[in-house]
């Protein structure tokens, strides 16, 4: 007889969940993609919750982006936590649950107005029930630019922030640098775009770019907690929200779990799930391509993804109404294993010099997780370019993603040149694309499992993405690289299949619930 430790141990169905229900996706009623959540049920029997520092009683920060409690640990090369370990790693969440959604609420301002504070009372319920960390479950709610402009189109109200009158899309963060260099009014917030290196699987069509009102970011270590929490903003009961929104998506998935020496949710879940490939998944691996994602070198530190904390780069410093607020960007892109560990890069080294940069001669070490990557120029580049014919994922970005000289912060705060300005927020995920989609049709939904990436970036402005992405593809503002960022010596750009892509504005913490609602007559 198997006891259900033995199962979760052997990646195997616990209790009377059968492997075909953990397998499945759902393309049933929302009721049921809330309820179920297939292979993701093994989580919490698998995977070692992270060890992370009890937390006082104290109200939760202004930035929403921000996961709280989210120790910084040192590892090994091959990703686990060590004594003797050189370098330092965020953990995330083990759970992460993103849900976006259209508004079900009349585009006038009284009806916005009760909406606003009915959200706000629940996600107030839902914090004094659940602390806003991944002990409990961290909340980020996002909108995107078709909330205002349908939504929000004109404010009638005076405050101390704009006239009376101010028009769509006027009341938005200005981009200070990108105005400058454009000679016009750039936002914070843009339209999502398509870049060289995006192509979708065969037969999905164009990359979708979403158009939804609103994104729920869920992040915790207990799939309880997110579930809770879902059905507490999504269920239509009496004391939940879910009458506000017309659900489009539900995207899950999950991060880490091996840095405690036990097996990463990226290889047990992908074996679990038979995708191809999934063998080669390093055993600690924090991601399915076998590198860790949340390297604390290559996170923004603190606040600096703020739209304010940088001087001179929006107008939101030192009284705009979107202070300690950022812009995220959300996309869902396929990831092909057998590309990756087999065909385009079948040896670690290929793997290491395409995931960082050409030339580099790491140990025999094939398990590896972490490396720190020793950061480009664009000259360097572009020499490597010369050299190699090829150049590195992270290389071809660490000069574009960072600070390009010593700075000190509107808060004080010196951060060296070379200091990382996004925070990176994704996650694997089995979704195909996603865990339930409101247009299967149009989303190509399929219940078949496959290995992908919800890609999930945090950054003053969308310009500053944009600007970081095309630098993925060797595209720079004054050279292009003489490399198709399709091909296997263009970083990894060869194994991802770009899908779905949106961008967001994240406010502040207390102006979560419908930005800007107040404001209308």
């Amino acid at each position: 007889m198997t006891d259900s430790n033995e199962n979760a141990r052997a990646g195997r169905p616990r209790g009377n969940l059968s492997r075909r229900r953990l397998l499945q996706g759902t393309a049933g009623t929302l009721g049921t993609a809330l309820a179920s959540a297939g292979i993701y049920e093994l989580i919490d029997g698998i995977a070692k919750p992270p060890d992370r520092a009890a937390v006082a009683d104290s109200p939760p920060i202004q930035e929403q982006y921000i996961l709280q409690n989210e120790p910084v640990v040192m590892v090994d090369g091959s990703g686990v936590k060590s004594s003797n370990g050189t370098i330092a790693v965020r953990v995330p969440a083990l759970h992460d649950h993103v849900i976006t959604a259209r508004l079900n609420v009349p585009a006038e301002a009284k009806a916005l107005q009760e909406a606003q504070h009915h959200l706000e009372s629940v996600l107030l319920d839902l914090e004094r029930q659940f602390p806003p960390t991944p002990t409990g479950v961290a909340t980020t709610v996002a909108w995107g630019l078709p909330y205002f402009h349908h939504y929000i189109p004109t404010l009638g109200k005076a405050s101390g922030f704009f006239k009376a009158g101010t028009r769509y899309p006027a009341y938005l963060p200005v981009d200070l640098m990108a105005s400058k260099a454009e000679g016009h009014t750039v936002y914070a917030l843009q339209e999502a775009r398509t870049f060289p290196s995006d192509q979708p699987p065969p037969g999905f069509g164009p990359v979708r770019l979403e158009q939804n009102d609103v994104a729920v970011l869920l992040r915790s270590d207990s799939l309880a907690n997110v579930k809770a929490a879902q059905k507490v903003l999504f269920g239509t009961g009496s004391n939940q929200a879910g009458s506000l929104f017309k659900v489009t998506s539900i995207r899950y998935g999950f991060s880490g779990g091996g840095f405690y020496g036990q097996q990463g949710l990226p290889s047990k879940l992908a074996l679990a799930a038979n995708i191809p490939g999934a063998q080669s998944i390093p055993r600690q691996a924090q991601g399915f391509l076998g590198f860790a994602t949340t390297l604390d070198s290559n996170m923004g530190p603190g606040n600096i993804a703020n739209l304010e904390t940088l001087p001179g780069l929006t107008d939101q410093w030192p009284n705009g109404y979107f202070r300690q607020g950022t812009t995220m960007h959300l996309s869902h892109l396929f990831q092909d294993l057998v590309a990756w560990y087999e065909r385009n890069f079948p040896q670690y080294a290929d793997r290491v010099q395409a995931m960082l940069q050409p030339g580099l001669s790491p140990p025999p070490a094939p398990g590896t997780l972490a490396l720190q990557p020793p950061g480009q120029s664009e000259a360097e580049v572009a020499q490597g370019v010369q050299r190699y014919h090829a150049y590195g994922h992270t290389g071809s970005m660490s000069q574009v993603d960072s600070t390009t000289s010593p700075t000190t912060s509107n808060y004080g705060k010196a951060y060296p040149a070379g200091t990382t300005i996004p925070v990176r927020g994704d996650f694997d995920t089995l979704d195909n694309p996603f865990h339930y989609t409101s247009d299967p049709t149009a989303d190509h939904y399929s219940k078949k499992k496959a290995a992908g990436l919800h890609f999930i970036s945090f950054q003053p402005t969308i310009a500053i993405f944009n600007r970081v992405r095309l630098s993925m593809d060797g595209y720079y503002p004054d050279t292009t690289l003489p490399i198709a960022p399709r091909s296997p010596h263009a970083g990894i750009n060869s194994v991802l299949s770009t899908t779905h892509r949106q961008n967001y504005l994240v406010p502040p913490r207390r102006h979560r619930s419908f930005p800007l609602a107040e404001l209308l007559v």
